[in-house]
């Protein structure tokens, strides 16, 4: 309890501080410590052989048995780039080092069949989603997760990977889930199975886009944040390694570049002065995972010339505050609950649980920029709302067309 206290008394003066215009590296400082404080129980728990036996489920539904791989595959995907920066001496070097052993040791219990945190991979249907955040994840820390895994592990983890093939995709964001999966095996083994990995492709490319930056969740639009949640994210990753082997034309990767920026304009817009942004669609209580597309557009310096890097920082960073103001967010063990800005789990749907909620940790995905990039360095900058509603001078809005 007094741990929670403390966190919400220094959540409140970084409410303050907001208003007094914080610096890059009190912004950045603020998100790793959010970062750790999130991650902590599942990484720790998972190195230890204990996410099974001390993981609370919150849930409206059933699916106990898949929530810790949920746990595991979205912080994994979410910590992946910063965990990418390495190790060094600094105090975030540090922290890294801590995490990067963390996963490494965690992955191979989750992917070991005698360990007693070995996950389920391959029951319908619920562990492909994860499966793939997890593939997603090793895709963005290459160098500090997959190359730094013994023999043994890699193994495991190609073996957990295509279990995952009996799951049949449902005709939706999930298609991409069966292709970042095939992604990940052709870029640590090379080879792969091509129908899975291209057929989600294809149907995004050639059947579902709707204009202006949005693709429909399979054939219909849906007024939601899966845009961002999986498809822009996850669609731009498997091009970027289709590419790599040579294996897609490069014309769609480049027009999905654009679409991943015009879509970052129109995230980056929907964050009002005070930090909020609107409450619509379903798997909403994944917090500001919401932004998981305007995160990646800024990590990978995809930004529109409109909308300036410190801008999107200090607009995610008042969501993040905003989001995390209370208490209720964590249990008493440090765990996630099921909520928006606290505990809300009326807000959720049966999927949600627990471990659902840690896709929170995508909207962080900027801390794989280095301290030193514009990103972290640049003064405190108004976002394109908090400008509007001040009266200052705002450039108009205009669509990108088909």
């Amino acid at each position: 309890m007094k741990s929670r206290f403390i966190f919400s008394i220094a959540l409140s003066l970084f409410s303050f501080a907001a208003i007094a215009q914080n610096s890059g590296a009190e912004d950045r400082k603020f998100w790793v410590e959010t970062m750790c404080r999130i991650a902590e129980p599942v990484l720790t728990n998972l190195s230890n052989n204990t996410l099974k036996k001390n993981m609370p489920f919150e849930s409206l539904g059933t699916r106990k048995d898949f929530s810790r791989l949920e746990a595991v595959g979205r912080t994994v995907c979410g910590i992946a780039p910063w965990l990418e920066l390495g190790a060094d001496n600094s105090w975030e070097g540090k922290l890294r080092k801590k995490y990067i052993k963390l996963t490494i040791k965690g992955l191979k219990n989750a992917t070991d069949p005698a360990a007693p945190d070995y996950l389920v991979y391959d029951q319908p249907s619920q562990p492909l989603v994860d499966a793939a955040f997890l593939a997603q994840g090793l895709l963005r820390a290459k160098t500090q997760l997959w190359d730094g895994m013994d023999d043994k592990t890699k193994d495991n983890v190609i073996a957990a990977l295509k279990k995952t093939r009996v799951i049949k995709s449902y005709e939706s964001n999930w298609l991409l889930f069966s292709s970042i999966i095939e992604a990940a095996l052709l870029e640590f083994t090379g080879e792969c199975d091509m129908e899975r990995l291209m057929y989600g492709v294809i149907k995004f490319r050639d059947h579902w886009y709707k204009g202006d930056a949005n693709y429909g969740d399979g054939a219909a639009f849906h007024a939601d944040y899966y845009n961002s949640f999986v498809i822009h994210p996850m669609l731009t990753d498997i091009l970027l390694v289709l590419d790599k082997h040579g294996l897609d034309d490069k014309a769609f990767l480049a027009t999905q570049l654009k679409r991943l920026t015009r879509y970052a304009e129109q995230q980056e817009r929907l964050i009002s002065p005070e930090g909020t942004f609107p409450i619509v669609g379903r798997s909403i209580t994944y917090r500001f995972g919401a932004f998981h597309a305007l995160a990646q557009a800024s990590l990978m310096h995809l930004l529109p010339e409109s909308v300036a890097p410190a801008q999107v920082r200090c607009a995610l960073t008042a969501v993040i505050r905003r989001q995390l103001e209370s208490p209720d967010n964590f249990d008493k063990d440090g765990w996630l609950r099921v909520g928006f800005t606290g505990e809300q789990i009326e807000m959720s749907e049966s999927y949600i649980n627990t471990g659902s909620v840690y896709l929170c940790t995508m909207g962080l995905l900027a801390l794989g920029l280095p301290e030193n990039d514009d990103f972290w360095t640049a003064p405190y900058a108004e976002w394109t709302n908090k400008k509007g509603w001040g009266g200052k001078k705002v450039k108009a809005d205009k669509s990108m067309g088909n």
